[in-house]
């Protein structure tokens, strides 16, 4: 796994958090809830390579 992944979803975790609590506070809970969804899905296309990796290394190892 690469250094530069795990800081960009650090980096993408304190953005969402941070704004979702800023939105929290001003009395927009709705906008917070998509602001979390939609750093959630940038996490998971950050990630879908690394998951395909470890599904080919898994079949590989295990001859399926």
């Amino acid at each position: 796994m690469d250094v530069s992944l795990i800081l960009k979803l650090a980096g993408l975790g304190i953005l969402v958090s941070v704004t979702g609590q800023i939105l929290t506070k001003a009395g927009k809970d709705e906008h917070a809830l998509f602001v979390t969804l939609g750093g959630i899905l940038v996490a998971l296309f950050l990630l879908v390579g690394q998951i395909r990796d470890l599904f080919d290394f898994i079949t590989t190892s295990f001859g399926l």
